[in-house]
């Protein structure tokens, strides 16, 4: 699809031919496949349980933007109301974030089982096909809606540069305290100009400890 990002502003220099990005790579279609085969239980457990305590699909589906400016389509379980739109154009005085991204703790469109999928990261165990896929990374900046990229400032398509991930340095370290898009993106440049298989492991273990303790939402 076309891209939303003139590629002249994706600046951090990487080495796209490296062994390791085609290990990257690698690694994300073993693990993205082993983790659909062993996780299909729960996949089915929490497809019922989403159709049984609301009314609506499973699955919730949009755009969102990929490595520098593609746009693809993601799937997460359904976490909110079906008339969720309408309703965030009633509460964007309310938005607790900074910049183009919309977020607040109490957000009355998700429902209550939504929550408890939030809180623990369940609601994202779809994205493992669109890391099977290629569209996104197993670790990676957190893959933006196309309108807030339209709001964008130019350094702030730089964490473009990359595959978006399931998972990122903002998760890991406390994204409900972080209210600031400027310091969300910086996180994700860090990691971009830091990137190595040792630190996306770490990132790894570190998410499985954050979706145990649950402090998503």
């Amino acid at each position: 699809m076309k891209s939303l990002v003139d590629h002249q502003l994706l600046s951090i220099p990487l080495e796209r031919r490296s062994i390791r990005f085609w290990i990257k790579r690698f690694l994300d279609i073993v693990f993205s496949t082993l983790l659909l085969i062993l996780l299909s239980p729960l996949l089915v457990i929490i497809a019922v349980l989403v159709k049984m305590t609301s009314e609506g699909p499973v699955l919730y589906s949009d755009y969102r933007v990929g490595q520098n400016g593609h746009l693809f389509k993601m799937y997460k379980f359904r976490t909110m109301f079906n008339n969720a739109n309408e309703i965030k154009q009633q509460l964007l005085e309310h938005n607790e974030m900074s910049g183009p991204v919309f977020k607040i703790r109490r957000d009355p469109r998700i429902t209550s089982f939504g929550y408890f999928l939030r809180k623990h990261s369940l609601d994202e165990l779809p994205q493992l096909w669109s890391i099977l896929k290629g569209d996104m990374s197993l670790v990676g900046p957190r893959p933006p809606l196309p309108e807030e990229v339209k709001q964008y400032q130019p350094w702030h398509r730089q964490r473009l540069s990359v595959k978006p991930g399931a998972t990122c340095l903002w998760q890991i370290m406390g994204r409900n305290e972080i209210d600031d898009f400027d310091e969300w993106v910086r996180m994700d440049l860090d990691y971009i100009r830091r990137w190595s298989l040792q630190l996306d492991f770490k990132i790894i273990l570190k998410t499985v400890w954050t979706v145990f303790k649950g402090t998503g939402c």
